[in-house]
């Protein structure tokens, strides 16, 4: 189940789910009373303006929201690991009693750059039907307004916070991006994206495109596209994204 992505985004202005998730996804939101989630506090919040739009088939403090072990939030949970897709196996019980269940994220798509692999894992190894919904994944959006590559992409996660270890795997994604064509996608959490930018534009070949999307999906979103070149003789390239909300950063040819 996506969520919108101004979720996360502090003092961000709430946006109506209806703008961002279609009818069908918000139906079945506003029936599914059992959720395993990344961050019950936010799905409460999710919930709370779904019944604005369509009234929830129980009451919000009725509703079953059990979290995700938090090795899921620090770690991941994408590889299996001993004893998780087990826990995973246990939080459907609900499911194997015949109820419906939604997989949330904290903002948009759960288990695409956010944890939720292993329940799904789980689901299939108890056959319990998956069903993936409509809605906002960043990733995607970002791509397409990026004017990169988007026939081969590859999404890399987070680089190493240490300058030199940054400057090293950065260099790395580059030359794989221009040798092969494939497109590397890199996020950061907000507080750094500003020193992933001036990394990035130190590190990267002039020639090197890249593109820097922010607050995708809300009124202040952002995305510029241009050669670092480009970036570091026109300032306000980076002064017209919002660095201090959630961003999506793509280097290519």
């Amino acid at each position: 189940m996506p969520t919108p992505l101004d979720f996360g985004i502090q003092d961000a202005t709430p946006v109506s789910p209806s703008t961002w998730l279609p009818a069908e996804t918000l139906e079945v939101a506003s029936r599914v009373t059992h959720w395993i989630t990344e961050n019950a506090k936010s799905t409460r919040a999710f919930l709370k303006r779904v019944d604005a739009v369509a009234s929830l088939a129980a009451p919000l403090q009725s509703q079953q929201i059990v979290e995700l072990p938090r090795s899921a939030h620090k770690k991941g949970d994408h590889a299996p690991q001993a004893g998780g897709d087990a826990q995973a196996r246990a939080l459907l019980e609900p499911a194997l009693l015949g109820s419906d269940m939604g997989l949330v994220s904290e903002a948009g798509m759960p288990a695409i750059a956010d944890p939720g692999s292993s329940i799904v894992r789980a689901a299939h190894a108890q056959n319990i039907r998956v069903v993936p919904l409509t809605g906002p994944i960043s990733l995607m959006l970002a791509l397409a307004a990026s004017g990169l590559n988007g026939q081969s992409f590859a999404f890399v996660g987070y680089v190493p916070q240490e300058a030199s270890e940054r400057a090293r795997r950065l260099k790395e994604l580059e030359a794989l991006a221009l040798k092969t064509g494939q497109t590397q996608i890199v996020i950061e959490t907000p507080y750094r994206n500003t020193a992933l930018l001036q990394a990035l534009l130190h590190a990267l070949h002039p020639h090197t495109r890249l593109a820097v999307c922010g607050a995708l999906t809300l009124p202040q979103q952002v995305c510029r596209s241009a050669v670092v070149s480009e970036w570091k003789r026109s300032p306000n390239l980076a002064n017209d994204v919002p660095l201090d909300a959630p961003c999506v950063f793509l280097l290519g040819r």
